[in-house]
């Protein structure tokens, strides 16, 4: 690694999932003292209410495009970053949750700003996973807890334990390979269904859980 350099860094916080309710003083700081803040966020009202909080908000989405790869997209928003990290800036990346959760662009954009000898950390955010215990009222020291990407679980043949509980994420994706679509058909679920059949009786108890995003929502469970 090159040695740290003076100018130009890198911090990617999370905004948590609900709209300036989960965001820490800490995050606020490091967005409002940034030169330059770019934001992975999906939804224009939290855009909007991030550039109340700085002048220069660059949202990432635009790197999307029906039909285009999103690891193509991961790369790009990359490249965004770190191109004003070299460019001497003070640059905070912006994201749902956690942004080290379900996020391959902050992880990359931290890794190649510090072997390019930039300082650069991540501050972590209240992620769909801490709401869900808080919504479902679950401890996940109770029985032990496993997590999986849908698509993992099936297309690497994951392990589970019965008796410990068992989150799936990404549901609505399972079975995509291509990762230039947004979301499977009901025959990708039924794979899932099938998969999971063989841990689990058919009437076995399953939960859909979706954190709310804007302070005037309810979860969905």
């Amino acid at each position: 690694m090159n040695a740290v350099r003076t100018s130009g860094s890198l911090v990617c916080v999370g905004l948590g999932m609900t709209l300036g309710s989960h965001i820490s003083p800490l995050s606020r700081s490091c967005i409002e003292q940034a030169d330059v803040v770019f934001a992975g966020l999906s939804d224009g009202i939290v855009e909007l209410w991030l550039s109340r909080m700085h002048p220069d908000v660059r949202s990432l989405q635009p790197f999307y495009r029906k039909g285009k790869s999103r690891m193509e997209t991961y790369r790009q928003m990359v490249q965004a970053i770190v191109t004003e990290v070299r460019a001497g800036k003070k640059v905070c990346g912006v994201f749902y949750g956690h942004p080290g959760v379900f996020a391959w662009a902050p992880h990359k954009s931290i890794e190649l700003a510090r072997s390019e000898g930039y300082p650069a950390h991540m501050e972590p955010g209240i992620s769909a996973e801490d709401c869900l215990y808080a919504d479902l009222g679950i401890d996940p020291g109770t029985y032990g807890c496993q997590h999986f990407e849908a698509g993992q679980l099936l297309f690497y043949k994951r392990r589970i334990d019965p008796s410990a509980y068992l989150v799936l994420w990404q549901v609505g994706l399972a079975g995509d390979k291509s990762l230039t679509r947004f979301s499977t058909g009901p025959a990708y679920r039924q794979i899932l269904v099938d998969v999971l059949a063989r841990d689990y009786p058919l009437d076995h108890e399953v939960i859909i859980y979706r954190a709310a995003t804007l302070p005037i929502q309810q979860a969905r469970i």
